[in-house]
């Protein structure tokens, strides 16, 4: 039985089979309308969320499943006391495979260690967000046709970003992959991603606070807002929550075929005027989640 915890539990060829997988599912989706029939998925999200939970019922849907769970840990048991384990031990009696997002980090390994099911990582804190790496890789192919030779430009919040470390720690495993970390000094990237991936595995990269100087150079930029409720002090968030926000103009010296990528939901650092704009793939990135969480679902599932 296999779980999804982190990004790094895929081999390079296993993402490169889920991605031929929702290829093929973009290109032939009544051939998977039923491979999940009589199968049922529990999403157990303790922590809001839109896309990421939708995303994953309309997957299970699409292949025929069913879905059940909950959407708050307000309305679960766990307001009442009950642990994460028991939890996952009772929701594993009712499904064939778990979605789960947690605000403490490393609560979905717990999951994982009592489960008769597979657990995929939804999201624990500002730790890790597997399937949402799997949307943007999904969507850098599609857009780039593959993951070498790119320079490509995080921007924002690099500290408390799962989506962030989560991608780093993806690209770099390809050749030739250069990364530019565009930041305020206070949400720089952790110092355990920074010397555990990019300097343990001479990644070039540079680290700024300029975006507009990096913009000429980048094949991809990868905004993220800054997230709110990772915050311990309402002043810090509000100093630096508009620290980047991307506009038209400061796309003029971008390249022609930038992709502008956001994991969203986005606040205001990037313009809605941007959305016009033909690098625009964030709601792309949307619709390729769907698509790869199907293909994992298949693929923890087991089914052919």
């Amino acid at each position: 039985m296999r779980h999804l915890l982190d990004i790094l539990d895929l081999s390079t060829d296993e993402i490169n089979s889920l991605i031929e997988t929702a290829c093929d599912i973009i290109n032939d989706p009544d051939k998977y309308a039923e491979k999940c029939k009589r199968k049922k998925l529990a999403t157990l999200f303790f922590e809001p969320s839109t896309r990421t939970r939708l995303s994953f019922e309309a997957a299970m849907y699409e292949l025929g499943g069913s879905v059940l769970g909950f959407s708050s840990s307000s309305s679960s048991s766990t307001s009442k006391g009950e642990s994460v384990s028991d939890t996952i031990k009772v929701v594993s009696c009712y499904a064939d495979i778990i979605a789960m997002r947690h605000p403490k980090e490393g609560a979905p390994m717990v999951a994982s260690m009592v489960s008769d099911v597979p657990i995929i990582n939804a999201g624990d804190g500002g730790h890790n967000h597997p399937t949402q790496t799997l949307a943007d890789l999904l969507t850098i192919y599609r857009e780039k046709g593959g993951f070498n030779d790119l320079t490509v430009g995080l921007c924002g919040d690099l500290k408390f970003g799962r989506t962030v470390h989560s991608l780093i720690n993806a690209l770099s495993r390809y050749s030739d992959i250069k990364f530019v970390l565009i930041s305020p000094d206070e949400l720089k990237l952790p110092d355990y991603v920074t010397n555990n991936v990019l300097l343990k595995n001479n990644i070039p990269f540079e680290e700024t606070t300029d975006l507009l100087g990096a913009m000429p150079k980048l094949d991809i930029l990868y905004m993220t807002r800054v997230q709110r409720e990772r915050f311990f002090n309402e002043q810090d968030y509000i100093r630096l929550k508009d620290s980047y926000i991307l506009t038209p103009d400061k796309l003029e010296d971008a390249k022609d075929d930038l992709c502008i990528m956001h994991p969203l939901p986005r606040v205001n650092e990037i313009s809605v005027a941007v959305d016009k704009d033909p690098r625009a793939c964030y709601f792309k990135q949307v619709l390729n989640g769907k698509y790869m969480r199907m293909a994992l679902i298949l693929k923890l599932l087991e089914v052919e």
